[in-house]
């Protein structure tokens, strides 16, 4: 397995000083967890990336590993299905793979966009910045801002990128931060301002305070209008069972 210093583009203890000086909550939460790593899939397109993105949306991972095996299966040499190849497949053929028709479309219309320049190679993505990666990725049906913030982080290893809308990011800042309710994305977009230029790493410690917490914690942890609704509902509740004196 690669060491960190083998795959980022960046100066890591330069990336913790920095972090640590700028929040004492996260310099804590630095000091207490494991050392920020991250190891990257070089071998990996972005056109592939996006396809093994595609096929583990809104379902386990280990169902979409099985699928997306299955998938794998259909191109050559251990590989997924080139662009040109995806296009051909019958849409039967993707669905008994156990795609979903809409997950079916998505990859489809990724391999065109691949073929026709819109999705980059590996090469070209390195040269773009992180704002036009997004344009061009998420005009690729099923493809959204948080899975191209993803692609950014884990496939080309980008060091300043804040998953906003990420719910493992917002209940680690939560849990991080001893709040009750998750933030808004635009509030942790200012809050995170000043972890820049490593939000990145902010982030991966935002997930291990998550992970560390465990679900009985975070469970709890909801969208503040939510918690406003939660509150509302157990106060009329209570005041609908509260026994009534009587006078004597």
């Amino acid at each position: 397995m690669s060491s960190p210093a083998q795959t980022l583009s960046f100066d890591l203890a330069l990336a913790m000083s920095h972090l640590s000086a700028k929040d004492e909550k996260l310099a804590e939460l630095i000091l207490a967890t494991a050392k920020f790593q991250k190891d990257l899939d070089l071998a990996q397109s972005p056109y592939e990336a996006l396809m093994e993105s595609i096929a583990y949306q809104s379902i386990s991972g280990k169902a979409a590993a099985t699928i997306f095996g299955r998938v794998k299966a259909l191109g050559d040499n251990g590989r997924p299905p080139t662009p040109e190849k995806m296009l051909k497949l019958k849409t039967l053929v993707l669905r008994k793979a156990g795609l979903s028709h809409a997950k079916v479309l998505a990859m489809k219309d990724l391999a065109a966009k691949t073929i026709s320049g819109v999705v980059p190679t590996r090469d070209q993505a390195e040269k773009l910045s992180d704002n036009e990666l997004v344009e061009r990725l998420v005009s690729v049906r099923g493809i959204g801002a948080w899975t191209v913030e993803m692609f950014l982080i884990f496939n080309l290893g980008r060091p300043d990128v804040l998953p906003i809308h990420d719910l493992g990011v917002k209940k680690g800042w939560s849990v991080t931060y001893g709040k009750k309710r998750m933030p808004k994305p635009k509030e942790l977009l200012a809050f995170g301002e000043q972890w820049r230029p490593y939000r990145t790493i902010a982030s991966w410690y935002m997930w291990r305070a998550f992970e560390r917490a465990g679900y009985k914690v975070t469970n709890k942890i909801l969208p503040a209008k939510v918690r406003k609704r939660v509150a509302r509902l157990k106060k009329s509740v209570t005041a609908k069972t509260k026994p009534t004196r009587r006078k004597p």
